[in-house]
């Protein structure tokens, strides 16, 4: 079993005054050759965006773009015609393709917007660009596993173009669970989003992750209160 143990304090951070960006891996001005990814997990962002500012027309390519916002609203726009405001609770992939420009904001003027931004590389490229977001029921993952990111849309996920799985669990107290993985060979990384657990003979508490790789047993994962936990699952190669 390989493990990689990222704490939160030692996540890249910068300060623009509008945007308040976390990275954990380097990610822009942030640089740290042993956070480059882990597999096909590129970026993990956890971005804080000031009332009605935002991220302006920008390009990307050949890249599974995943955004969960965890407070506030978000307004995406982008050329291929889509506008769409998306909130606490659901989730939006955009598979970038061959190309496309999209503009992100807070659709708030009175409130931060906190979300995590999730980039995977794609198995396939220069494909027709692709939009879609999905609003997901609580209840569904209150001391359950709750698959939102798929490869093939299983379980009314949302598809991306990667052999990767994104779940979130929530704990409402002292709990146990396990994870295994969907796929042999597949790697897990772990981002506490809230709360405290120990997984791997490992103590994190908010916003500390834990990237696991080369294991075959399901994983045993304690909550120790309430807690919200997002496993991402890639593959290694």
């Amino acid at each position: 079993m390989n493990i990689v143990l990222h704490k939160a304090s030692q996540r890249g951070y910068a300060d623009h005054g509008w945007l308040k960006a976390t990275h954990s891996f380097s990610f822009a001005n942030y640089y740290d050759n042993e956070k480059m990814h882990f597999g096909k997990l590129r970026v993990l962002n956890d971005d804080i965006v000031a009332p009605s500012r935002g991220f302006d027309l920008h390009p990307h390519q050949d890249m599974e773009i995943i955004t969960i916002p965890l407070s506030g609203k978000l307004r995406h726009t982008d050329n291929v015609g889509n506008e769409e405001v998306i909130e606490a609770g659901e989730v939006q992939v955009m598979s970038a393709g061959s190309g496309i420009w999209h503009s992100e904001y807070n659709a708030s003027d009175t409130e931060e917007l906190n979300l995590f931004q999730i980039w995977i590389f794609t198995n396939k490229r220069k494909l027709k660009p692709r939009y879609d977001q999905k609003k997901f029921d609580k209840a569904e993952r209150l001391n359950n596993w709750q698959l939102l990111v798929s490869p093939n849309g299983q379980s009314n996920s949302l598809s991306i173009n990667q052999n990767a799985y994104i779940s979130m669990f929530e704990s409402n107290g002292e709990n146990t669970t396990n994870y295994q993985l969907k796929e042999q060979g597949n790697g897990v990384y772990f981002m506490l989003i809230d709360g405290e657990t120990e997984i791997a003979d490992n103590l994190l508490e908010k916003r500390d992750a834990i990237g696991i790789s080369n294991f075959h047993d399901a994983l045993n994962i304690n909550f120790l209160k309430s807690t919200k936990l997002l496993a991402i699952e890639v593959p290694m190669n």
